[in-house]
């Protein structure tokens, strides 16, 4: 085969993080939004007395959103942050500097 190189005969390149890691970061957004729908049922729940169907419910929806979207961004820079390490240790095992 000519113009492959050792990388590429190990893996092609691409700018998509793994099928596990993709996978590990989307159960870490539900976790995330299932704790923090948890936390916000729980809050309103507390300070809540009477007929609390609604509050409650809104409580558990806006919790869970907002863990979610912040797991979301995590698990975004993290996957950014293994896809620039990946190119690095390609480049110092091509030879290139960093």
């Amino acid at each position: 085969m000519s113009g492959s190189t050792p990388i590429d005969e190990e893996r092609r390149l691409s700018a998509l993080p793994s099928v596990t890691a993709r996978a590990i970061a989307f159960v870490g957004v539900l976790l995330g939004g299932l704790a923090g729908g948890l936390i916000g049922h729980s809050l309103v729940d507390i300070q809540c007395s009477g007929d609390c169907g609604v509050p409650t419910a809104l409580g558990l929806v806006a919790g869970a959103m907002t863990a979610a979207l912040g797991m979301a961004v995590v698990g975004v820079l993290a996957l950014r942050a293994m896809g620039e390490w990946r190119e690095i240790q390609d480049r110092e095992r091509a030879g290139h500097g960093p």
